[in-house]
C-alpha cells in the first residue's frame, strides 16, 4: 500500500528559501571573505570590460589586495591613474569593502 503524500499544509514551519540557506552555510564556515574575493576576480572582465580584459593576464587577491598582471603598458598607466576609481566599482560589484588596493604588474 502506497503513502499519500503530504499536502501543502503540513510543511514543516523551519523551511526556508535555498538562498538564506546557502547564505546560513557559507556564515557558519567563515567562507564570505574567500567567497567575495572569488566574485571580484570573476567580475574584472565585466565590471574593466572586454577590451581591458583582452589585455589582462592575471587577476587574483591576496590579503585585501587585488593583484593584476597586464600586458599592455600603456593600459597599466591609464588604470593607475584610475586605480580609486577601480577599487570604487570593483568593491560595488561585490557589495562589499574586499579589496583595499589594487596594485597593476
Amino acid at each position: 500500500m502506497k503513502k499519500p503524500l503530504p499536502s501543502a499544509s503540513s510543511r514543516r514551519a523551519d523551511i526556508i528559501p535555498l538562498k538564506e540557506g546557502l547564505e546560513a552555510l557559507v556564515r557558519a564556515y567563515r567562507l564570505e571573505g574567500k567567497l567575495n574575493e572569488v566574485t571580484v576576480v570573476a567580475s574584472w572582465e565585466r565590471v574593466m570590460g572586454k577590451a581591458v580584459a583582452q589585455k589582462t593576464k592575471e587577476v587574483y587577491v591576496s590579503k585585501g589586495k587585488l593583484f593584476v598582471r597586464l600586458t599592455s603598458a600603456p593600459l597599466k598607466h591609464e588604470l593607475v591613474m584610475a586605480k580609486t576609481r577601480v577599487l570604487e566599482l570593483l568593491n560595488a560589484e561585490v557589495g562589499a569593502q574586499v579589496v583595499t588596493e589594487v596594485i597593476f604588474l
